[in-house]
């Protein structure tokens, strides 16, 4: 089966100013590809009936546009179709002197390949997006696409590849799952609005934003441990 993921990232800056938050958060929508046409139909209605044109981000959810991001969120838990996995990486521990030759970016991608290598299953094939950044290696992209292909040998990694998050409904969907569990784990809730999305997460999931099991297949939260240990 063909599936397409589509990925954001929040908080970023704290990877090398760890006093920035304490959580950075990197996140994926995982949707099959024939979905794709569907989902941006369905996309574009909830924006047409709001009157909005422009991106759809966490940062501008606001008590004046609750009502929009809310049907957003309710398509998003209603849809079978569509799955979200989100990483949680604590910046205190995060040892780029260490680990990653002092290259935050290295490390950035590395968490990247946490998000996904976990969720690309055996016979399938994928088509991965990432919200353009300015590397400063430009073989990011590439190399991460390399690595996912060659461990995961029964699955084809068809590319990875920076888009535009304003060309991208699926890109601006992962952004605002990401940025509301960013939220929530930062305790960063900026805005009733705000608030009011992670309590309408929290009444479909049943229970609180948490570190999910492993097999939870529609919200996966997953907080990675940088201390080793068993």
């Amino acid at each position: 089966m063909n599936f397409e993921v589509y990925c954001d990232e929040s908080g970023l800056e704290a990877l090398t100013r760890k006093d920035a938050h304490k959580y950075i958060a990197i996140g994926g929508v995982w949707m099959p590809a024939d979905y794709r046409a569907e989902f941006k139909k369905n996309m574009n209605d909830i924006k047409d009936r709001f009157n909005i044109k422009g991106e759809l981000k966490w940062n501008k959810v606001s008590p004046a546009y609750f009502e929009l991001y809310e049907e957003v969120v309710k398509y998003f838990f209603k849809t079978n179709e569509l799955r979200f996995r989100v990483i949680l990486v604590e910046s205190e521990k995060v040892n780029n002197v260490k680990f990653n030759d002092r290259d935050a970016e290295l490390s950035f991608y590395k968490f990247y390949y946490q998000l996904l290598h976990h969720w690309i299953y055996d016979f399938n094939e994928y088509n991965i997006f990432l919200d353009l950044k300015e590397n400063r290696n430009k073989g990011r992209l590439k190399e991460l696409e390399r690595c996912l292909d060659n461990t995961n040998l029964t699955s084809d990694i068809y590319q990875v590849q920076g888009l535009p998050s304003d060309q991208s409904l699926g890109i601006q969907l992962a952004d605002i799952l990401t940025g509301l569990v960013n939220a929530k784990f930062n305790n960063e809730i900026t805005s009733e609005a705000k608030k009011g999305l992670i309590g309408l997460v929290e009444y479909f999931l049943g229970k609180e934003i948490v570190p999910s099991p492993k097999g939870e297949e529609k919200f996966n939260v997953f907080k990675i441990n940088l201390q080793g240990g068993w």
